[in-house]
């Protein structure tokens, strides 16, 4: 059972949320908070596993709110449920240990999926925002001088969360050459995950361009 704390300042969303998670039977909303404060009080209480979070919070912001709640508690996946996909708001979250976002206006089973995702570990893209950052990998990655100008194109796209069907459109390959694409750039950057690919783009910059 996937424990989840909701975060957002009007009534009215988190009595949306609520309905609509409690339709699922993985999911169990243990809580509620209406501001930063008690969002980092309502985890150390609950210890919830997913924390879906609202960027804009009337006392300090879901940023901060996430940096209290992940140093306190790491284990914990925080998921921002924002207006907004400007790399200037989802950028700081994600630095500060966010796991993923999905926009307000998402369909209601890209909420459920995403907040799915994210307590399996994983990251949970959308095509028109910011790629998350998922961990903070110490280890050193080969560089991206072992990648051919395809490779380079196929991984930002991907970081940029594109399926293979739409990158295989922009450059006018196949699905499965983008998927095998894909496999050879984890083989050679030693990432073992598609999520890594976003944090890779996103530490060097690629997505800049």
């Amino acid at each position: 059972m996937i424990r989840v704390l909701l975060v957002d300042d009007h009534t009215v969303v988190r009595s949306g949320l609520r309905l609509l998670l409690e339709k699922e039977t993985d999911i169990a909303v243990v809580g509620e908070a209406d501001d930063g404060a008690r969002a980092v009080e309502q985890t150390r209480q609950l210890q919830p596993d997913v924390i879906v979070m609202d960027i804009t919070l009337p006392d300090f912001d879901g940023v901060e709110a996430t940096r209290r709640i992940r140093a306190h508690l790491p284990s914990a996946r925080v998921l921002a449920l924002t207006m907004h996909d400007e790399e200037s708001y989802l950028v700081p979250f994600l630095q500060a240990g966010g796991a993923g976002y999905v926009r307000k206006s998402a369909a209601d089973r890209d909420v459920v999926a995403a907040i799915r995702a994210v307590a399996r570990g994983e990251s949970f893209l959308q095509p028109t925002g910011v790629a998350t950052i998922v961990r903070d990998h110490q280890a050193a990655k080969p560089g991206l001088d072992t990648l051919s100008e395809r490779e380079r194109q196929v991984l930002v796209l991907t970081a940029k969360g594109f399926t293979s069907r739409e990158i295989g459109d922009q450059l006018a390959l196949s699905p499965r050459t983008v998927e095998t694409y894909r496999e050879r750039i984890m083989q050679k950057l030693g990432l073992a995950h598609r999520s890594e690919l976003v944090e890779y783009a996103l530490k060097h910059k690629l997505l800049d361009a």
